[in-house]
């Protein structure tokens, strides 16, 4: 395959944490890899290139405009993250004409494809963020160890795991380590407050991804509570990891685990997900469910799979263009 010059285009600055930028990185080092020379911007600098992948339809966009103008004939690949496709794609006109623009879109989990009119679908394709294995460590005896790991925002429900703990028994051995960093220093007062009054809950703020990756190898279960997510890079890793995960019902993490999956609550019920973490506690039958399904869809989030589904992309659409 002919080598190709790439600007790919995110929101999230550099060095952050954001899933965006650790989408973009990971996808620029896969490109590189491949043989392709591939500029990682906030916007795109105007330099003549063979395709553009741009994430975030909304964000994103003054960039997509401008390459779609400048360059009418040559690939550009927009890439739908959860406030995209759960929100901004029937409200936000950038985000709307962003789609019009599109030569290829992305989504990074199957149910993503059930948001898009039959038009915009024929031009979709699915790929599943990856994560590199992680070697399982030693699980701590004393306590039943559970991972938040998300950014302090409305989006993600932080606190859900935190309410949830106040309702278990008292014979519970279920500790919640949250991981992520706080939106607004009301955030930070919430999670400061949380640990005061519950015990069983404590926040790390913003950690190393190595860091966070030790953490959640060594955790029993992973809780992913958002409200809205596009696929979630935290699930990615808790898959590779061998890491049990239950998630509230929403279609972007329904899409990462599959419809029949045991380990989903209704979405911000604190009582259904504390019912839900004593049965992993204390079910083993249950605990033993979660990780065999969790076990089928690992293969799902092997890097050389994204990888190979980047590169048969850019193929497709370097014969057309």
């Amino acid at each position: 395959m002919c080598s190709v010059k790439i600007p790919l285009i995110t929101p999230a600055p550099p060095r952050s944490l954001y899933g965006n930028r650790t989408t973009a990185v990971r996808w620029t080092r896969f490109l590189r890899q491949l043989g392709h020379k591939v500029a990682l911007e906030e916007t795109w600098d105007g330099e003549g290139s063979g395709m553009m992948i741009a994430l975030h339809a909304r964000r994103s966009h003054p960039s997509i405009e401008r390459y779609a103008s400048a360059h009418p004939n040559r690939p550009l690949v927009v890439v739908l993250t959860g406030t995209d496709l759960y929100r901004d794609i029937r409200s936000d006109e950038a985000a709307k004409e962003s789609l019009e623009l599109a030569t290829a879109l992305i989504v990074l989990q199957e149910m993503g494809l059930k948001e898009l009119e039959p038009r915009h679908q024929a031009r979709a394709r699915v790929i599943y963020q990856s994560a590199e294995p992680i070697k399982p460590q030693p699980k701590v005896k004393r306590y039943f160890d559970v991972c938040v790991v998300g950014h302090l925002r409305a989006e993600k429900d932080p606190f859900r795991a935190a309410l949830a703990v106040r309702r278990l028994p008292p014979g519970s051995r279920i500790r919640i380590t949250h991981v992520g960093k706080p939106y607004s220093e009301g955030f930070a007062r919430s999670a400061r407050a949380h640990m005061a009054s519950t015990p069983r809950y404590r926040w790390l703020g913003e950690v190393p991804r190595w860091k966070t990756r030790r953490l959640l190898s060594r955790a029993r279960l992973l809780v992913q509570s958002s409200f809205v997510e596009g696929g979630a890079n935290t699930i990615s890793e808790a898959l590779a990891a061998g890491v049990p995960v239950v998630a509230s019902d929403i279609p972007g993490n329904v899409g990462m685990l599959g419809e029949d999956y045991p380990g989903y609550y209704p979405v911000g019920d604190d009582g259904a997900l504390a019912r839900l973490l004593h049965r992993a506690e204390t079910d083993a039958a249950f605990y033993a469910l979660l990780q065999a399904r969790c076990a089928a869809r690992s293969y799902l989030v092997q890097p050389e799979r994204e990888q190979n589904a980047l590169e048969r992309l850019i193929r497709e659409l370097g014969k057309g263009s």
